[in-house]
């Protein structure tokens, strides 16, 4: 088995995902995209008291064992204490970097989110981070309120060609994937263009061929 460093090296599809409550499909879709090429999953659903969250994240955790792909905890370092995750992943307004470290251990990759120019350039050298995440690029449901700044910011990073794997976010889709890898992203994170999808495998399997096409 490879190291989680070298695994996140080599992702290129980043899928964030409610608990499928609605669907009752949660294992049949994790190994349906897992095994279809998402090389990260992170569990995002608001809301989630921690007992819920960690039994969903359980069943996430046996799928990427099977698959060998990353698990990814959103925002709770206690949570990822619990469930000892691949990666924690933290927004600006979560617990300093140092903080989580000191609660999760020296073993999992801690991601951070950008959303503007100052906020990329802290994350190429704050200690602790190992990858990042640029945008939104456009508006998404799933961060209502919050200014998307777009393809400039993705521009932005790519010129900076950073040594630590980043990832475009925001309202990414196979109809405007082009314009995202135009501005220089080669890795993305997906939700709802792979959540909704008519067949979450296939639209998976679509955002790997034009992902590693290049």
């Amino acid at each position: 088995m490879t190291s989680r460093q070298e695994r996140l090296a080599d992702a290129r599809l980043y899928l964030c995902t409610d608990a499928r409550e609605r669907q009752g499909d949660l294992p049949a879709f994790l190994d349906a995209v897992l095994g279809a090429g998402v090389d990260i999953v992170q569990l995002r659903q608001k809301g989630l008291e921690a007992r819920p969250e960690l039994e969903y994240l359980e069943v996430f955790r046996d799928a990427c064992r099977r698959h060998g792909k990353l698990l990814a905890v959103n925002d709770r370092a206690d949570v990822a204490h619990t469930i000892g995750p691949d990666v924690l992943h933290l927004g600006q307004d979560d617990l300093p970097v140092t903080a989580a470290r000191a609660i999760i251990g020296g073993d999992a990759l801690i991601g951070r989110s950008t959303h503007a120019e100052a906020e990329v350039d802290a994350a190429l050298v704050e200690p602790g981070v190992d990858y990042f995440c640029t945008g939104p690029v456009w508006p998404t449901p799933t961060k209502p309120g919050r200014p998307a700044p777009g393809l400039d910011l993705v521009r932005y990073t790519a010129a900076l060609r950073p040594a630590r794997p980043w990832f475009a976010i925001g309202g990414i889709d196979l109809t405007n994937l082009d314009e995202v890898l135009a501005a220089g992203a080669t890795r993305v994170v997906v939700v709802r263009a792979i959540t909704e999808a008519a067949d979450p495998a296939e639209a998976t399997a679509r955002f790997v061929e034009r992902l590693t096409s290049g």
